[in-house]
This record gives structure tokens, sequence and C-alpha cells, in this order.
């Protein structure tokens, strides 16, 4: 672990004990600022155009030097509970930069003003937007990391349940797919990881959904029926007590006959690619090689040859 690295790892163990007292606007406003701060290397790579939906807005972020002729759908994490436009900007941004392709980033409905199911709705309309813009469904890939990363696998059951075409990826960092807060991973990684609490996590669940909800594959997409779906890319932090939701979720794709590569770092926490660490360079150039593959509709690329 290098020294940034274990720098960011100590800053997050002593804010740690403080996020589960932290209110909800704050939580929203510190969010909005971690956007500013991942866009903020590479906004002069990208320009941006609003788009507005119903009960929702979203942004395209276009790359100066895109070449794919495919799209991002990206949705947020926070909870459920938190992420507006500038923080999915955020990373959609990074995305956009790196992989030179489109990005429409989503801002949908937070909990508990507007708990499950309007955040899938959100997605569900912008997805139904970009094939209505002329995207195949070949040619999108869905994004989204913690919540969002459930909420990508959500989306697809729903699309299923439509009959509609399912995108030619995913791409999920430490996506929240358990909303029950069971996993094996809370207890065995519990001193071990230093950014997320699983009380903070019963409590984001609770304003999302009824218990009743907690299993329902739209909630939990763990428990989704994963046939016919399409080619996934997971990563996760070696100490996350989100591990397991990961784990589970690629085995069950695996177990489905679908094509799935999970990532387990080391050592590493909770969406541990936004901290932009040079150990972590493998995984953009993963990302970057995966949306190659989606794109080209091939197995395997040489990204030295694709850049």
């Amino acid at each position: 672990m290098s020294f940034k690295s274990k720098l960011i790892h100590i800053s997050l163990k002593i804010i740690r004990p403080f996020t589960k007292i932290i209110p909800i606007k704050y939580k929203r406003k510190a969010h909005s600022t971690l956007g500013k701060i991942l866009s903020k290397p590479y906004k002069f790579n990208v320009y941006y155009k609003k788009e507005y939906f119903n009960n929702f807005q979203a942004e395209w972020i276009f790359p100066l030097n895109g070449i794919n002729n495919g799209v991002i759908l990206y949705l947020h994490g926070g909870g459920f509970i938190a992420g507006n436009m500038e923080y999915a900007r955020g990373y959609g941004t990074v995305l956009a930069s790196n992989n030179r392709i489109k990005v429409l980033a989503i801002s949908y409905r937070l909990a508990p003003e507007f708990p499950f199911p309007s955040a899938l709705e959100d997605a569900f309309e912008a997805y139904k937007y970009l094939l209505s813009e002329g995207f195949s469904n070949e040619k999108i890939i869905l994004c989204g990391e913690s919540a969002g990363g459930g909420l990508a696998f959500s989306l697809c059951k729903k699309l299923k349940d439509e009959n509609i075409g399912l995108p030619g990826g995913i791409i999920t960092i430490s996506p929240w797919t358990d909303l029950s807060i069971t996993a094996e991973s809370y207890k065995i990684n519990k001193h071990k990881d230093p950014s997320m609490l699983k009380s903070l996590l019963l409590r984001y669940s609770k304003l999302y959904t009824n218990p009743e909800n907690i299993e329902n594959p739209l909630v939990s997409s763990k428990n989704i029926n994963f046939t016919n779906f399409p080619r996934t890319l997971i990563f996760v932090g070696g100490d996350e007590i989100l591990l397991d939701d990961s784990i589970v979720i690629h085995d069950n794709l695996i177990k489905y006959n679908c094509e799935s590569e999970l990532i387990i770092k080391p050592k590493m926490w909770h969406v541990y690619l936004f901290y932009n660490l040079k150990e972590n360079k493998s995984d953009n150039e993963k990302i970057y090689q995966f949306i190659l593959e989606v794109e080209s509709g091939t197995e395997k690329i040489k990204v030295d040859e694709a850049r």
C-alpha cells in the first residue's frame, strides 16, 4: 500500500464514527463536494449538456477526444439518500474522459422523500430515453457504484420484465446488492473497513424501503434470476463490509452462465477507485478494455492497440 493509500485509509477511519450521526442534508452536501473534487482534474477534457426529465435531472458528458460510439448510463451511489447532479457529474466526468465515451449521468430522486421504487423508475426512464435517441441496447453500458451498482442490476431485471433489450455490459464498483445487511463480511471485515458502518447501511435501507420489500430483487439485486444478463465487471475492496455483496452477485451471474469478472483489491475500501491511486491504474485500464470489448462485440482487445 502506497503512502497516499495509507494516508487516505487513516483519514477515512478517523471520519467513520461521525458518519452515523451526520444529518442527511450534510451528507448530501459532502457528496456534492466530492463530486466537484472528482471532476476537477478532468473537466477540461469534456463538455456538458443538461437534460431534463419529468422527475429528475441528468447531464450529458461528452469527451473532447471521444472515439467510442456507445454510451454509459451512470447511476451514482450514496445509499439512495444522497447524491445530486454535482455528485453524479464527478465520476461521470472521470468515465467520459478516461474512456473517451459519452456519459449520461442522472440525478435520480432520493429517499426518504422519494423511497423505492423512485430511483429505479428514474433509471428506467433514462434508459428508455437513450433508446429513443438512437442508441442500440448493445451499445449501452450501465455503470454504478455502491447503491448505484445495485440499482444497475435491478434496472436490468426491470428491463427484462418489460421485454426491453438489455444493455451490452454492466460495470459496478462496490455494489450494494443486499439491503437485508446480513452478509458474513459485515462480521469478518467489521474492524478492517475504514469507511463504512453496518449501522449506517441499516439506516439507509430503512429509509429507502419497507421491510417487506427487502428481498424483492428490484431492491436487493442478489435475488435476481440472472439468465441472459449482459457481461459484467465488478470491483470491490478486500476490506469492505460490503465485500460479500460483490462476491454473491458474481457467483450468481456465473451460476446462470453469464460472463462476469470480479476484481477484489486487497486492503482497499468502499469505492476505492474514486481516489485516483497509482496502484489502481490497472483497474482503470480494465474498465477501458471492457468498454472496447462491449463496443466491438469481441471477447478480448489489447488496450495498448486500442489507445
